[in-house]
């Protein structure tokens, strides 16, 4: 099927749109903030051995956070009859970690394959949010092309920008998909004249820059070549993918080179290799050799060997170049070291995967409250000190370095997002640790000068709360770069683009959404280092209310206490001495006895609560809490329970608040 590019006759859309823009219809090269680098160089492939292998195609799915990703692959698998028609089959197939589900992100990568027309389409489904964006830079290595999603209405999203720039670095070919084309407010025009200019800035060649497009609806499964003209299916959009996406082009008869992009636990199986075949075959039983270019080589057997296929992990006895697979077997493989024949053979190590350095670190401390030891399974330094390694083995962008003490770990990432899951995580498996504020990683440039890094904050409104972000984010050292109201239904929705230092945007959501009445919605990305904006950081408006007595909440001492601020407790809960119950509505801390009874007397018994009003207590999430926490102040993270506490070792807590 032929397949149209982003010249779209019908509705006068071309590429170089030269006469409206006032330049050329080249893109520039010009590079693009902290993310550019070269293109990388394919893995060298002998041009009189290597194969093109017509039937098999490798594609990775990327798209900013709710533009649809998922879904569609949903719809992918389900039309290409992976599942049985009988089976009940849940949304989100992909998102199968409980946390994704919840939250309604991807935050781990995964392999599926499908096949269309005797052609194998294997397809990498990547997070969308830029916290997690050392997952899509290590699957980038597995693909020949990439699937841009984009929506409808927004557009090209801040993180869209992040992940289009990895895939433009790489040399990969990009097809546009235009999604939920459905919508009553699509831009259709407006998407793809700005999906335009964001390639032209990232730097993308001509070639790159005369992108494929596809339209379609990922929760109808349906596409098409033009918006009016959409097919009852997405046979277009699969028509296209084997089309537009190149096949692989590898040395299937040369040395074994296979470079470890992922990493998968199996209680039977043990470690798991993911990657991607770049020369040679691999076998079941095989002898290879583990390596890096800095590393020397170490033997291991292929004990188990598997292909993907449909949504499952299918046994094979081999893999050929070309073909991305699971090995079992490797020992203690890490991500980036190449499996391969021995150097005698011709094996040699490809480059190691590189990936974008943390940005903010935060303090995994041993639990030393009053309740430690009372609801978690793994407590002690080792237990968090073993969890924190092997998640570091898988997770590239992650960091994890000694602290200052044998019971604490500076964990770093590339965000408050990317941290806060890996908290969630271990502590619905049993972990039981304390969390210090967030706090950014500093660098210096050439000349000494401190630098810290900065992001690019889109925030859209409605037109009438707009005063309110201006303001929020000036405080906060941000500048706006570009600002754009358009209607929405009988309304009318602003659109704001700021360039603010990551210090500012801590504890940036709950402020948002009081100045803007909960109805903020708030996208950003990394956007490099800069000179520090405000040594002197954000300091938070409100003071801690602290309780400064151990024992169960009540109803009587809740009355006078809630006239303070906000409660986070309700009677019948546990409290101890320095836990932060609340916010003060002052600027300092507080403490208060939220544990008192009334005293009896000969008119009513001290069992007899007040019968007055009590506030629902607030209701704080994981995230909350990290915005929250000021400086001398901890998260208690227990599978029950999440609390905040003042530091005990830090002097003068408990009487002043602040970031």
């Amino acid at each position: 099927m032929a397949m149209s590019s982003t010249r779209l006759s019908t509705r006068s859309r071309t590429i170089s749109r030269a006469s409206r823009t006032g330049r050329s219809g080249r893109c520039s090269r010009a590079v693009y903030g902290p993310s550019a680098t070269a293109v990388e160089a394919p893995a060298t492939t002998s041009a009189a051995s290597a194969e093109v292998r017509d039937g098999l195609r490798n594609i990775a799915i990327v798209a900013h956070v709710d533009h649809g990703k998922t879904t569609l692959v949903d719809a992918m698998l389900s039309q290409s009859k992976v599942f049985r028609d009988n089976q009940e089959v849940a949304t989100r197939i992909m998102d199968s970690n409980d946390l994704e589900r919840e939250r309604g992100i991807t935050i781990l990568s995964k392999n599926t394959a499908v096949t269309y027309k005797d052609t194998k389409i294997n397809i990498i489904d990547t997070p969308g949010h830029a916290d997690f964006g050392g997952e899509v830079e290590r699957v980038l290595h597995m693909c020949d092309g990439v699937l841009l999603l984009i929506d409808s209405v927004e557009g090209p999203m801040p993180q869209t920008r992040f992940v289009l720039t990895k895939a433009l670095a790489k040399g990969k070919k990009v097809m546009v998909v235009v999604n939920k084309v459905d919508r009553p407010m699509a831009r259709l025009d407006y998407v793809l004249d700005k999906t335009f200019d964001l390639f032209c800035e990232l730097g993308a060649s001509d070639e790159q820059c005369d992108f494929p497009v596809v339209y379609a609806s990922g929760m109808n499964g349906i596409a098409g070549l033009e918006p009016e003209e959409l097919a009852e299916n997405l046979e277009p959009l699969f028509d296209s993918i084997i089309e537009h996406v190149p096949p692989p082009t590898a040395d299937v008869n040369g040395p074994l080179q296979m470079q470890v992009a992922n990493i998968a636990y199996d209680n039977y199986r043990g470690r798991i290799c993911i990657g991607r075949v770049t020369s040679g075959t691999i076998k079941k039983g095989q002898t290879v050799y583990v390596a890096t270019p800095e590393k020397k080589e170490v033997s291991a057997k292929v004990s188990e060997l598997f292909v993907y296929k449909n949504f499952l992990q299918e046994p094979v006895e081999e893999a050929e170049a070309g073909d991305i697979c699971a090995v079992a077997g490797m020992g203690d493989a890490t991500i980036g070291e190449t499996i391969m024949a021995s150097t005698s053979e011709g094996g040699v190590p490809l480059p190691t995967i590189a990936v974008e350095e943390p940005t903010v670190r935060m303090n995994f401390i041993v639990n030393t409250s009053p309740f430690a030891g009372q609801e978690g399974e793994f407590v002690t330094s080792r237990n968090l000190k073993d969890r924190l390694a092997q998640e570091a083995e898988r997770n590239l962008a992650l960091k994890v370095e000694p602290g200052e003490t044998a019971e604490s770990f500076i964990v770093s990432g590339r965000g408050t997002l990317h941290l806060t899951i890996l908290i969630e995580e271990m502590r619905r498996e049993g972990y039981e640790f304390q969390i210090g504020p967030p706090s950014v990683i500093y660098k210096e440039d050439e000349s000494g000068k401190k630098l810290e890094p900065y992001e690019i904050a889109e925030i859209e409104v409605p037109e009438d709360q707009a005063g309110g972000v201006v303001e929020l984010l000036g405080k906060r050292g941000g500048q706006m770069q570009d600002m754009m109201t358009r209607a929405s239904g009988s309304n009318s929705v602003t659109t704001f683009k700021f360039r603010v230092p990551t210090t500012g945007m801590m504890g940036v959501k709950g402020a948002l959404l009081t100045a803007t009445r909960g109805t903020a919605a708030l996208h950003t990305s990394f956007d490099g280092y800069d000179p520090i904006a405000n040594p002197d950081g954000v300091q938070r408006d409100n003071g801690s209310l602290i309780s400064y007595d151990t024992g169960d909440v009540t109803t009587y001492s809740v009355k006078s206490a809630q006239e303070r601020g906000v409660l986070f407790v309700e009677p019948g809960e546990k409290v101890y001495d320095g836990q932060v119950i609340g916010i003060n509505a002052r600027a300092e801390d507080l403490k208060i006895n939220v544990c008192k009874k009334k005293a009896a007397n000969n008119i009513r018994s001290a069992t007899k609560e007040a019968t007055d009003k009590i506030n629902a207590a607030k209701d704080m999430s994981l995230d909350d809490y990290l915005e929250f926490l000021a400086s001398d102040e901890l998260v208690e993270v227990t599978p029950l329970s999440v609390r905040v506490r003042k530091n005990p070792s830090m002097k003068g807590s408990g009487k002043k608040g602040g970031k």
